[in-house]
């Protein structure tokens, strides 16, 4: 059976597509750039090559003889407001198609795409989300349009991993955020991610064109909090704050701008998943799994 190329595999995403891959028997070939840091990858059996998402040459061999590739991109966090994600995703694209690879998964993020139908976008609301939205956008188109006979984009929600520590949403062992209590966050594990893409790798006609918004549970913020206060022990609330008494309290810069969650949302709903089968972990379940121990 020809390997599954997955990029981004030693991070989350990556790392949770070529777990199910590997579980479900399919051959994985990891890209990585910097092969010394995939030891635990080549143990549980997936092939490594070395190459990177910025240098079209190195990707030739990468793509060369697979059957199928797994996108995922990060911008570069030095700079939010370059063009990194976008050279990555063209890349990667241009690459897989130049091949004649059949098959092409991304994930991008969910509402990407709806965005500019959102009330205020036009008028320049959400400035501080253009950027970011259209260039998942513009990725998305990339993949649509290259002439991959089975394509599918992964469009998921708000990570729970984000409750991992060290965590930007728990510093000191409270929940400090500017998402209100009241508002609905559709969460979703990577391991989900993960089941997803191999999902669509295992039945690549079936998924073909399939827009997946990817979401686990949908929770309050509140809920949230019910759900970690049982999780570790504590009890903890959902504040109620301003970008000021987040800082205050602990919070980067960079994590108290969250009006787009409260105003806004993602679409993503785990009925969408659940109709194509995939199994789908709760929250409680997630915390269970990583956080009881933490």
């Amino acid at each position: 059976m020809s390997p599954v190329l997955v990029t981004g595999a030693t991070g989350k995403q990556g790392g949770a597509t070529a777990r199910a891959l590997l579980k479900a028997g399919v051959p994985v070939r990891a890209l990585v750039r910097n092969p010394g840091k995939a030891e635990a990858l080549r143990r549980s059996g997936a092939e490594i090559v070395q190459g990177d998402l910025y240098d079209p040459a190195s990707l030739a061999p990468a793509v060369k003889g697979v059957r199928g590739v797994f996108s995922v991109q990060m911008p570069d966090l030095t700079n939010l407001d370059g063009d990194s994600e976008w050279v990555q995703g063209r890349n990667l694209v241009d690459a897989a198609r130049d091949a004649g690879v059949p098959q092409f998964v991304h994930t991008s993020v969910s509402g990407a795409g709806q965005h500019r139908s959102v009330p205020g976008w036009a008028e320049g609301r959400w400035a501080s989300m253009e950027h970011y939205m259209e260039t998942k956008t513009a990725i998305q188109d990339r993949v649509r349009d290259a002439g991959f006979a089975h394509w599918t984009l992964l469009k998921p929600g708000f990570f729970m991993e984000n409750f991992l520590p060290p965590s930007f949403l728990l510093p000191h062992g409270r929940l400090v955020t500017t998402i209100k209590p009241a508002t609905e966050l559709a969460l979703v594990a990577v391991d989900d991610i993960g089941a997803a893409a191999a999902a669509a790798f295992g039945d690549p006609a079936r998924f073909d064109g399939v827009e997946l918004e990817l979401a686990s549970e949908l929770m309050t913020m509140t809920e949230v909090a019910e759900v970690l206060s049982h999780a570790l022990g504590v009890e903890l609330t959902a504040p109620d704050m301003t970008a000021e008494q987040a800082i205050a309290a602990g919070a980067p810069s960079f994590a108290v701008r969250h009006e787009w969650q409260n105003e806004v949302g993602h679409p993503a709903r785990p009925e969408f998943a659940r109709a194509l089968g995939i199994p789908l972990t709760t929250f409680a379940e997630w915390t269970r799994k990583y956080l009881a121990n933490s």
